[in-house]
């Protein structure tokens, strides 16, 4: 091969490496270090000892709220990404119509989505107080109800607060990455059907599903790694609170790390909390591929 086919050779690769070095540096190199400090001995004042096996994550097993933590971690992530996906995609497929005002409801859907969590989790904080919040007084000024209502009496009902305000603030991002695959599908393929005798129930199952799943699927392994991973709505609304009742993986290892300063086993929930979002997020892409290709 000439010096001209070399260099056509190794050129993609040279337009890569600025990415290959970020993600190694940014990425790769503190999943390396997270790792190796799961494995060894971290004393409050974050001095590293020596390699202690599995202790750490030993000790994060045996933590009084490990079980209560994993459960709300469950709960958390298939309430967001179920029921956000399920909405986000009869948005969608309202948002895809002719109707007049369609731009501006498309612009309007994007807010929640682009502001700061922080601020919305602080918007709901206040909307749900018991003392001066607006739910209270708007349902108090049109006589829904006479007295005002603790919205918070419980940490069961805390919690499905921080599910729905998760909820709320990632339809928007299903909806549009939905939106793009239907902008993608051929009318004809409707128009067909219609003419076929197809419905709308025939043709939504058969034609707009199918064609929908690839960016579906995408939307879907990505909203299970950013609901996972959330920090701002469940940390700004409750901190937890009461004793780690409200806490998910994410918010727990935060306090025990910062907080409780126990670093070996903080290190060791961030071990398994990786793991666990590759096996799920493999299990998923490998169920989808299977139904691409059995189709």
């Amino acid at each position: 091969m000439n010096s001209g086919g070399k260099k056509r050779a190794w050129g993609p690769y040279i337009w890569l490496l600025p990415s290959i070095l970020l993600i190694a540096i940014f990425v790769v190199f503190p999943i390396i270090i997270v790792f190796r400090l799961s494995f060894s001995e971290i004393s409050k004042a974050g001095v590293i000892g020596g390699f202690i096996g599995f202790k750490n994550y030993s000790d994060a097993v045996k933590l009084p709220a490990f079980r209560q933590v994993m459960t709300n971690t469950f709960w958390w992530v298939v309430s967001v990404v179920g029921l956000s996906t399920l909405l986000g995609f009869i948005i969608a497929l309202v948002l895809n119509r002719k109707f007049r005002g369609r731009k501006i409801a498309r612009s309007i859907l994007i807010f929640p989505w682009a502001t700061s969590l922080v601020i919305q989790a602080s918007v709901w904080n206040y909307i749900i107080k018991y003392e001066y919040g607006s739910l209270n007084n708007v349902l108090l000024n049109l006589g829904v109800i006479r007295e005002a209502v603790n919205w918070r009496s419980s940490y069961q009902i805390e919690f499905i607060w921080e599910c729905g305000v998760g909820i709320f603030v990632t339809i928007p991002f299903v909806a549009f990455c939905v939106l793009s695959g239907l902008q993608s599908i051929d009318e004809s393929l409707y128009e067909s059907a219609t003419v076929d005798g197809a419905g709308f129930w025939s043709k939504l199952f058969y034609i707009t599903v199918p064609l929908v799943r690839p960016a579906l699927s995408v939307s879907t392994v990505l909203n299970i790694i950013y609901v996972f991973n959330s920090f701002p709505i469940i940390f700004t609304m409750t901190k937890g609170a009461p004793a780690n009742k409200t806490d998910t993986m994410i918010t727990y290892l935060y306090m025990l790390n910062f907080y409780d300063r126990r670093k070996g086993p903080a290190n060791a929930l961030s071990v398994i909390g990786f793991l666990i979002l590759c096996l799920c997020a493999g299990i998923y892409m490998m169920t989808v591929m299977r139904k691409e290709d059995a189709s």
